[in-house]
């Protein structure tokens, strides 16, 4: 790997104050455990649910690896109080990988930090990481792309009464989907089969996030597409959910581990390529950067393959859909780390040619 040195320095931020803490530990766990001690020097910075950040002290093995079952336990000790000075002290020779699902993390808030300190870090930078994280503006530019999607109506908080959502439910029909317009990970997701259900779901999404998702159900298969990449992108091959309980739930993703996952997905060739293609465009139209999982239905006997989300910063474990995925296009685990560390490097030194720092 000519572009990154050896003695390079990774720093993993992960946990944060989201619903999606836990997930994010176990994520950066997993990431530790796999970087090659050869090649980077790493530092671990948690965030904990108070927002406190702090550097723990991760148990380092002889082969210079952590241990990724202790590093959830470490956000508890206590740390230096980690800072934009102490970011900034690294030097030049830093790369930043923000394992932070959900607000406060996948939003742009960290990828502001981190521009303002100047230093490279993964994946999508302020504006991509804003838009995707918040569903309903990017439903609003997937339309603009001619992306094509689920029926959906957005509604902010003070929005929410019951004739606003008894025309919806008549928009929309009954059973329908609600969710938080800024959250991941299926957190505040209710199927609402009732417009009793409805109301209670939408004033639970609510509790999340200021603005919610109505969106219609659809009775289609989970596809996913995982993407990589700046200028130009590359998508790997489909993969497809089959879901444990009623829908693909937080419970079903990380509790009782019940879904089943097909890599590569039941697809022709034709399918294939469709989704794939709708993936890249999907990626292009929120001007992702670095990876991204694209979630889609597949209608088959209907309109086709609807574009669901884009999540910037998905799941990294071994197991997660997008290391899966990129792992049966020929990208094992460890060289996804690297590839995305260069395209961080190469993204910081091209916007340093073209912005005033």
């Amino acid at each position: 790997m000519d572009s990154v040195s050896p003695l390079l320095n990774l720093v993993v931020i992960y946990g944060g104050q989201s619903a999606e803490h836990d997930v994010s530990c176990v994520t950066a766990a997993h990431v530790l455990k796999a970087v090659d001690p050869k090649k980077y020097r790493t530092t671990a910075i948690a965030i904990s649910k108070d927002g406190q950040w702090s550097l723990p002290a991760l148990p380092v093995h002889a082969d210079g690896t952590t241990n990724p079952e202790a590093i959830s336990d470490t956000l508890a000790a206590t740390g230096p109080a980690t800072t934009s000075a102490a970011l900034s002290a690294l030097g030049t020779n830093t790369v930043v990988m923000p394992l932070l699902h959900g607000p406060l993390g996948e939003d742009g808030t960290i990828q502001g930090l981190l521009e303002l300190l100047n230093l490279p870090y993964v994946g999508s930078a302020v504006l991509a990481s804003a838009v995707a994280m918040d569903k309903g503006v990017s439903k609003s530019l997937f339309a603009q792309h001619n992306i094509p999607q689920a029926r959906h109506i957005t509604l902010r908080e003070d929005m929410i009464t019951p004739a606003v959502l008894q025309d919806a439910a008549s928009q929309l029909g009954l059973p329908l989907f609600v969710k938080p317009a800024n959250m991941g990970s299926s957190v505040g997701v209710t199927k609402a089969h009732t417009i009793e259900e409805f109301q209670a779901a939408a004033q639970h999404a609510a509790t999340y996030d200021e603005w919610i998702i109505c969106e219609e159900c659809i009775s289609g298969r989970e596809i996913e597409v995982a993407v990589i990449g700046n200028r130009s992108p590359r998508a790997s091959v489909a993969g497809e959910i089959i879901p444990g309980n009623e829908f693909y739930d937080y419970e079903d993703k990380y509790v009782t581990d019940s879904a089943t996952l097909m890599i590569p997905a039941l697809l022709n060739e034709q399918e294939s390529t469709t989704v794939r293609e709708l993936a890249l465009r999907a990626y292009n139209a929120l001007h992702c950067e670095g990876m991204a999982r694209v979630d889609f239905f597949y209608e088959e006997n209907g309109r086709g393959f609807l574009c669901n989300e884009i999540n910037t910063i998905p799941g990294f474990t071994p197991i997660s859909m997008y290391p899966k995925l990129w792992n049966a296009t020929g990208v094992p685990y460890s060289q996804l780390i690297d590839e995305l560390i260069e395209l961080a490097i190469e993204r910081h030194a091209r916007r340093k040619r073209t912005t005033s720092r």
